[in-house]
């Protein structure tokens, strides 16, 4: 009998003792880097990731998972696949000491965004962008632009690459107030108790 639950239809069939089938081609969703600019000017941060069957299903899945109940004015996503990414470091090691500095690549330059992670436990924020022609090229130039600072892991994604927001799409962001109502501050519980007793003193 089938089970209704997908995690068990997930798992691979048993053939004969010992022997595993393989799982059957997208079996699973592709996962996606959704990345979010609070205010404009500011950087904008990898935020999580979402599952998704293409990029622009990731976009919208993102735009609902992310920027619901907070403010933002951009967001745009990428696939996992197309993050070029440094290895991560800890302690007073930076992600850039294991990337190389090669020389300039022959062939047609693309654009890349830089990010970094400045903080273990932090997001990854976006650092700027470079011209490169290949991935590897992308990192050396964000070293020779960026390497004094201290970073745990380094990314690059060529900009022709990302779902970005269009000018037309953030309108989506400016009608979105700011909710306060869902935060416990705004209510002042620690100013209401203190009139109540005020008012009830004997």
């Amino acid at each position: 009998m089938k089970s209704l639950d997908p995690r068990v239809n997930r798992l691979p069939k048993v053939g004969h003792p010992g022997q595993v089938e393989p799982k059957a081609p997208l079996d699973q969703l592709g996962t996606f880097e959704v990345f979010v600019q609070a205010k404009e000017g500011k950087p904008f941060q990898h935020e999580g990731i979402v599952h998704a069957p293409d990029l622009e299903m990731a976009f919208v899945l993102a735009k609902e998972a992310f920027t619901r109940r907070f403010t933002c004015v951009s967001l745009y996503v990428a696939d996992t696949r197309h993050v070029y990414v440094s290895a991560m470091t800890e302690g007073n090691t930076s992600a850039w000491d294991f990337i190389n500095l090669i020389e300039q690549q022959p062939g047609n330059k693309d654009s890349y965004e830089i990010y970094y992670l400045l903080r273990r436990g932090k997001q990854h924020q976006h650092a700027g962008t470079v011209q490169a022609a290949i991935p590897a090229e992308a990192m050396s130039e964000a070293k020779k632009l960026y390497g004094t600072k201290l970073v745990y892991n380094v990314w690059a994604i060529r900009t022709a690459d990302i779902r970005f927001t269009s000018p037309e799409e953030k309108e989506l962001w400016l009608t979105l107030p700011e909710k306060k109502f869902r935060d416990a501050s705004d209510y002042k519980g620690g100013d209401k108790l203190k009139e109540f007793l005020e008012r009830t003193k004997v």
